[in-house]
């Protein structure tokens, strides 16, 4: 046990996990100048030298952090997970009005998600005790393939994402999830043409859902849908309302555009919404999917 161990111990204190040690280290970088040495490091985290440098180590391989010398500082990964972290908070707060009124509107469940690799993240989830049939949680995952909301994103993607997707496999989830590659492929082809997606109970028996894309001119970022047990009757009707709850959340964040932009854009697209807004947004988070 090491010497902080038994410090810990006799202090009536379970010793620091690996993670914790981890978090202090970072910590140590919150209030200090843009680089520090590994002294600096264990005098402002309290951790030992030994482990100290080796956690160091680990995160300047992760990219958490960059080493120059004998200074290191933040690196890219910090970086691009704190650029995401804010783009999701500014994308939530832009959205919360538009999508507490589409529940209002609709009286079903609705979402706000993103894409992440081969799946969709919950950002927002509104609905009451009613909605407690869909499996579903902010912050919580479900694969893109077998949900209206990844299917609304990928479609409007780029292919990369849909061909990682069907590599990681197209396994069912009930019996009316779309399990061949030509099948998904041509329901992505349906949904750029309508503009929405739909979810048949291809990810859970008796759920139902609709989802539109959140764009301009350009790629999906993310996408707002609307779901729950009785939505099959209504999918069609809900369409627009979901539709028209996506391209106001996408002006509440990037403003309506010139009214007079008179330039030819992909169907389903956004009028008015300027696509310069949506390339520089993506090349500053360095992700050809936003995630």
């Amino acid at each position: 046990m090491t010497t902080h161990a038994v410090e810990a111990v006799e202090a009536g204190m379970p010793p620091l996990s690996l993670l914790e040690k981890a978090a202090k280290v970072l910590s140590a970088f919150e209030s200090a100048g843009p680089r520090l040495t590994l002294t600096e490091v264990v005098q402002r985290s309290g951790i030992r030298r030994s482990s100290a440098h080796r956690i160091l180590d680990q995160l300047v391989q992760l990219r958490w952090l960059e080493r120059e010398g004998r200074d290191y500082r933040l690196g890219m990964g910090m970086l691009e997970l704190g650029a995401m972290a804010s783009h999701h908070n500014r994308l939530r707060r832009a959205a919360l009005p538009h999508l507490h009124a589409l529940h209002e509107s609709t009286g079903h469940l609705v979402h706000l998600t993103v894409l992440d690799g081969s799946e969709v993240v919950y950002l927002e989830r509104i609905g009451g005790s009613d909605d407690s049939v869909v499996p579903s949680r902010m912050g919580g995952r479900q694969p893109a393939y077998c949900t209206a909301s990844g299917k609304a994103i990928l479609a409007f993607g780029d292919s990369g994402p849909i061909e990682q997707v069907i590599r990681d496999g197209l396994r069912p989830r009930t019996p009316r999830t779309l399990t061949r590659p030509e099948s998904f492929r041509r329901e992505l082809a349906m949904t750029r043409e309508r503009g929405v997606a739909f979810d048949h109970e291809e990810g859970y028996r008796g759920v139902f859902c609709v989802a539109a894309p959140l764009r301009g001119a350009g790629r999906a970022v993310a996408a707002v849908s609307v779901s729950g047990h009785g939505v099959h009757r209504e999918m069609e009707r809900l369409a627009p309302a979901v539709r028209g709850c996506a391209r106001s959340v996408w002006q509440a964040m990037f403003g309506p555009g010139r009214q007079s932009e008179k330039r030819a854009r992909p169907e389903g697209s956004v009028a008015g919404i300027p696509q310069p807004s949506m390339d520089n947004m993506m090349a500053w988070l360095r992700f050809s999917d936003w995630m």
